[in-house]
């Protein structure tokens, strides 16, 4: 008997079926390639070391865009907490080149005693060396890991997922939504920070970790060759971290996603486990925020427990709503313009605005000029920066209007066909 059922057809590749993505992909890799031809290291000179450094965290910043969109633009659970993981991850990073850092400094200073030192002559004076600013002298449990890399790259995964895992159960499972539940990842935040300020908490309180940008062994690498590596991890990781949050909104697991976002009740009453689904998104983005923040406070050289506070969680907030939510191109260009916008205003580099008797200095302003274009683009332009990109691309959504959207003609046709 022939054959006669036909084959569905060969799936097309991501990139194919959404041209964006290689779009991003090479404007990407052709950044890269021209500030690394244009940087100190390479010998040309035009890019100094210390905006190289400027530009590898903004690409930083721009990957936890990426998960707070996801979350927020996609699942529609706006987090205020996002910028909690990315710190941890930072002081995952940062306590293992802060223990190497001065166990190196420590074994050389003890070599020239007439005795060699022993291992736990060298580990006490690790431990004077980095907690004797808050007056101990020894190590807290929580860096018994810190020697070794394997591990504290792992915590950079494991401690900012399993916190957002917990923290996510406990709040999805209790039905928490909307406002409120912007209100508890604020609070989440705000007693992880306050927690860090104390110089009990093992992580040296208001000082905080310092001296990331020495890489261990590496004293004799100039830093401007240890910034363009940074800078290439950061775009490595950003283009990894797009491709991944394109596979993960462009199938069926991101049409349940956005259908929780639209209308979380109809979705539980189809039958769909929403509370499932919301707790893989906002685990996965606090990994994505953990491994931003990982690459980031290398390149900055210190991390303290102001960079976990609320306040960090809204300007992430106001760079993806500037950018454009729902719009993962639109959450890197809302983070990559505020970041360098920002870095411009408040350093200095900004000429101050004179209004007769009034002499507005940028730096003192700045954060008011940032309120406003958040104000401004909600009220006038809600689809962010990203909608502009969408006009000259002609990128428009998909005309589903008059389509069958579901198993009976609800009012929500002609709501979901705008989406």
């Amino acid at each position: 008997m022939s054959d006669l059922t036909l084959s569905p057809p060969a799936r097309r590749a991501l990139v194919l079926r959404h041209p964006s993505v290689l779009v991003f992909l090479a404007i990407l890799a052709l950044f890269t390639l021209g500030v690394t031809l244009l940087s100190e290291g390479m010998g040309a000179g035009v890019i100094s070391t210390s905006f190289i450094k400027t530009l590898g965290k903004t690409l930083c910043f721009c990957l936890v865009a990426l998960a707070m969109d996801l979350v927020w633009g996609y699942c529609g659970i706006l987090s205020l907490g996002h910028m909690a993981f990315f710190g941890l991850g930072g002081y995952a990073i940062g306590m293992w080149l802060m223990y190497e850092r001065t166990r190196q400094i420590v074994a050389d200073s003890l070599a020239a005693a007439e005795l060699p030192p022993t291992a736990q002559e060298i580990s006490d004076g690790i431990a004077s060396q980095i907690f004797g600013v808050v007056g101990a002298s020894e190590f807290p449990p929580i860096w018994s890991l810190a020697h070794s890399l394997p591990l504290q790259l792992a915590a950079v995964v494991v401690v900012p997922g399993l916190l957002a895992l917990v923290f996510g159960w406990l709040a999805f499972r209790s039905r928490v939504t909307g406002v409120y539940l912007s209100i508890l990842t604020q609070a989440m935040t705000l007693a992880l920070s306050l927690y860090l300020f104390q110089n009990d908490s093992g992580l040296r309180g208001n000082n905080g970790l310092s001296g990331l940008q020495n890489l261990p062994g590496l004293d004799h690498v100039p830093q401007a060759w240890v910034s363009l590596w940074f800078f290439w991890a950061s775009a490595l990781a950003l283009g990894a971290g797009y491709l991944f949050c394109a596979w993960l909104v462009s199938g069926k697991f991101s049409s349940v996603v956005r259908a929780i976002r639209d209308d979380e009740a109809r979705v539980r009453f189809l039958g769909y486990p929403v509370e499932a689904f919301k707790l893989v998104v906002f685990t996965l983005t606090a990994i994505l925020a953990g491994i931003a923040g990982a690459l980031y406070y290398p390149q900055a050289g210190i991390i303290n427990p102001a960079e976990v506070a609320p306040i960090a969680s809204i300007y992430l907030a106001v760079w993806v709503a500037i950018g454009g939510r729902g719009r993962l191109y639109g959450a890197v260009i809302g983070a990559a313009f505020v970041s360098l916008l920002s870095t411009w205003f408040t350093g200095g580099q900004a000429p101050d605005l004179v209004l007769g008797p009034l002499r507005i200095q940028w730096v003192d302003w700045w954060t008011v000029l940032l309120g406003l274009s958040f104000v401004a683009v909600t009220l006038f332009a809600p689809k962010g920066i990203g909608g502009l990109v969408d006009l000259i691309g002609r990128i428009k959504n998909p005309d589903r209007h008059g389509a069958d959207l579901g198993p009976d003609a609800g009012a929500l046709r002609e709501r979901e066909a705008d989406q």
